[in-house]
């Protein structure tokens, strides 16, 4: 019997020295070596790591830091570490809007309480008289679903009044109840600059946008910020973009003898045509300050070792800023962002110390693109995705890592993006492996996948994917999930978003193993990762690839 013991000892041991070098360095990433880098990142001393301050260049040098230590090389032009980027700051002030219906004493609407405006562009001044409106439904130009809720009227020199969404009433249209990019405020904005509109206002209901009117207002009351030469306020037709609540559409569309309820239900059809708020009239006016600070990326990588393939790229993006210092609550002004985003960058910088460990065997290169001005636009993966360092077509794939796992352990791994790029068959792959499954955005409705760095990775092409937190908590007790929603939701974008009682970085740990083991797998397959056929990427993912052919 203690031969029979001996033996199935040297067989488990034998199998603990024969693991994969990709094995041992996912082991290395550990709840303590994450918590170091959220502990230091997300402390008072970085105030809060706002675009363009102090705590923004603390963290940048952190940053520097941390990928010198472990031998990451610098990736941004001229052999540095990082990517400057001007911004415009935009704040609006002695914003008036009014409608005028002839023969009917006009009325004002209230700013921030009914409405929300500021310049299309970087105008100092608006002042819009007498502007008639057009209401173009959900104001989609879409030839690849026959959809035009244009129908060739002209609406150059007016208002657009505009539903929020993407149609969502069938599965074979726009995706059924998944937003896509036809559904965003941004969408909606830049269609109206297309077709020369004056104006747009978008007319907000809390079921369309998923979040009520209070986000809007706070939202859009803030500072804006742009990247410097953006836009052109001379030549754009465009002068405001704005929202409206619901009770405000419902008013205007009553002046013009129109039924609100009716003429969003009628935007759901291919056969809706324009309709003219008949015999009513809009003035709009603000004014607007500026002032430019500049912002920088963070960029290193760890160089592939296959001389035909390291030149391709796995990027992994993750955004350094937050908050900053705003209005006390209780005494405390600093919005630490412990979980948005200390977490993510930690986890990036774990996975790019475990891949320096194991490059030898790394055929592409992993770039890490630790990305600022997330929170006030994902300003910037914009400016990298105009200005990449390495062309989007030699990209196999993007993991983004905006927040994680905090809570502790899963079952499970919830992803957006899931099911649209061959990465989520590598992702299912590892997640098995761990003994765990993948599942969808369970809300696909509200747009998660237009509202975070990953974003504009697939807007050049790049197969991208969001990773979530998972729901099925493992020994946690039957209510644990609500409670932690409740917590997230109560600490987001607050100032007691910090390391709490609740925390349990084991779910971060294994989450951030599985995203390791799943980007291994990207490097190291035999051909780039792509969109699945039909996604609203697929095109651009093509002319990309084609672009860089026989570079």
């Amino acid at each position: 019997m203690k031969s029979l013991y001996l033996f199935i000892a040297s067989l488990i041991l034998l199998g603990a020295c024969s693991s994969s070098p990709a094995d041992q360095a996912a082991n290395s990433i550990t709840k303590d070596s994450l918590l170091r880098h959220i502990e230091t990142l997300s402390s008072d001393d970085f105030m809060g790591r706002a675009t363009g301050t102090e705590g923004e260049q603390m963290t940048v040098d952190y940053l520097i830091s941390e990928f010198e230590d472990m031998g990451a090389e610098p990736a941004a032009e001229g052999n540095s570490y990082t990517q400057e980027f001007p911004l415009l700051g935009q704040s609006t002030s002695n914003a008036e809007m009014s409608v005028r219906t002839d023969g009917r004493t006009p009325f004002a609407l209230q700013y921030y309480d009914e409405f929300m405006a500021w310049p299309a562009n970087q105008a100092e001044e608006v002042d819009v008289r007498n502007a008639e409106l057009v209401y173009v439904g959900y104001g989609i130009q879409a030839p690849e679903e026959e959809w035009d809720d244009f129908k060739g009227v002209d609406v150059e020199g007016k208002i657009l009044v505009i539903k929020n969404n993407d149609p969502e009433f069938s599965p074979g249209v726009f995706a059924g109840k998944t937003r896509l990019y036809y559904g965003r405020y941004s969408y909606k904005y830049e269609k109206a600059k297309e077709m020369g509109a004056l104006g747009a206002i978008i007319i907000h209901t809390t079921e369309t946008a998923g979040y009520g009117w209070n986000v809007v207002a706070n939202g859009w009351s803030r500072e804006r910020f742009y990247l410097k030469g953006e836009g052109d306020a001379s030549a754009s037709p465009t002068k405001f973009n704005g929202w409206l609540t619901q009770e405000a559409s419902r008013l205007l569309f009553e002046e013009a003898g129109l039924n609100l309820a009716e003429q969003m239900d009628a935007a759901d059809s291919r056969d809706f045509e324009p309709v003219e708020l008949s015999g009513v009239r809009m003035n709009v006016s603000m004014d607007a300050d500026y002032r430019e600070i500049e912002s920088q990326n963070v960029i290193a990588k760890v160089e592939g070792s296959d001389p035909e393939l390291k030149d391709e790229y796995l990027v992994l993006t993750a955004h350094l800023d937050h908050l900053g210092v705003t209005t006390p609550v209780e005494g405390d002004s600093i919005n630490n962002g412990a979980s948005d985003n200390a977490a993510g960058v930690s986890a990036l910088l774990e996975m790019m110390e475990a891949y320096k460990s194991i490059q030898p065997v790394l055929k592409r290169s992993v770039l890490a693109l630790v990305v600022s001005a997330e929170e006030v636009g994902l300003l910037g993966s914009q400016y990298w995705a105009e200005n990449p360092t390495v062309e989007p077509g030699k990209v196999t794939a993007n993991i983004n890592l905006d927040g994680m796992n905090v809570y502790g352990k899963t079952r499970d791994v919830v992803v957006v993006g899931y099911g649209r790029t061959s990465l989520s068959d590598l992702l299912e792959e590892e997640a098995r492996q761990q003994g765990r499954t993948i599942k969808p955005d369970p809300y696909p409705e509200r747009g998660y996948f237009y509202r975070s760095d990953h974003f504009n990775m697939a807007k050049v092409g790049i197969p991208a994917i969001f990773p979530n937190p998972g729901t099925e908590y493992i020994d946690k007790g039957d209510n644990f999930l609500a409670v932690r929603d409740s917590v997230a939701d109560a600490n987001y974008h607050t100032v007691n978003d910090e390391i709490n009682e609740y925390w349990d970085l084991s779910g971060a740990e294994i989450d951030t193993r599985l995203f390791f083991m799943t980007g291994f797998r990207a490097l190291n397959s035999e051909n780039l990762q792509s969109w699945d056929s039909g996604d609203e990427f697929e095109a651009t993912r093509l002319r990309m690839l084609e672009r860089v052919q026989g570079q």
